[in-house]
């Protein structure tokens, strides 16, 4: 598989977005995942725990494959300093649902998040998707509004769609809708 490499521009210099994990990735990403702690407090009712980077690879909708997932790091020189994990054809076949976007604490509210979702929204434009959904949480508000001004729908609770059971304290989940016609 070949790496795909997206340099996105920004107002404190150009971060790399690239797609597919490496192992030697796992340092980086669990260091991501401790300084993210409030985030995962506030989503799943607990602390990032050891397994959380290797469920990144079998968590998957119904129906789809690991084939059909891609994860996305976002790096600051080598840093990596966000997170994007998506299932293409979820929940149809022209759609492609996001389960984390998760930018670390250092580089929020600095349009990071947005220049790379952006870009991630004009590569999915031009694969000829329709539709993306995200999850999206009443216990972190941010990430609401985030989805909001990237031009998401937010919707009522859903239940679970994913191959693993809710934690205990794991509050309930929206989806937000974005129509990639518009």
């Amino acid at each position: 598989m070949n790496d795909v490499i997206w340099t996105v521009a920004t107002d404190f210099g150009p971060i790399v977005v690239r797609e597919q994990l490496e192992p030697d990735d796992e340092p980086g990403i669990l260091e991501l995942f401790a300084a993210c702690d409030d985030w995962f407090e506030a989503t799943t009712g607990g602390p990032s725990g050891p397994g959380d980077v290797q469920s990144l690879f079998y968590v998957l909708p119904d129906g789809r494959s690991f084939e059909d997932k891609r994860l996305f790091t976002v790096r600051d020189g080598d840093k990596i300093v966000g997170l994007i994990d998506a299932v293409l054809g979820y929940p149809h076949s022209r759609a492609v649902a996001v389960g984390t976007f998760l930018v670390a604490p250092s580089h929020r509210g600095r349009g990071l998040g947005s220049a790379v979702a952006n870009t991630l929204l004009a590569e999915a434009r031009a694969a000829g998707l329709e539709e993306v959904t995200a999850s999206a949480h009443d216990t972190w508000p941010g990430g609401q509004a985030f989805l909001r001004t990237l031009g998401f729908a937010v919707g009522p609770v859903v239940e679970p769609t994913v191959n693993s059971a809710r934690s205990p304290g794991e509050p309930p989940v929206r989806r937000a809708t974005l129509s990639l016609h518009a």
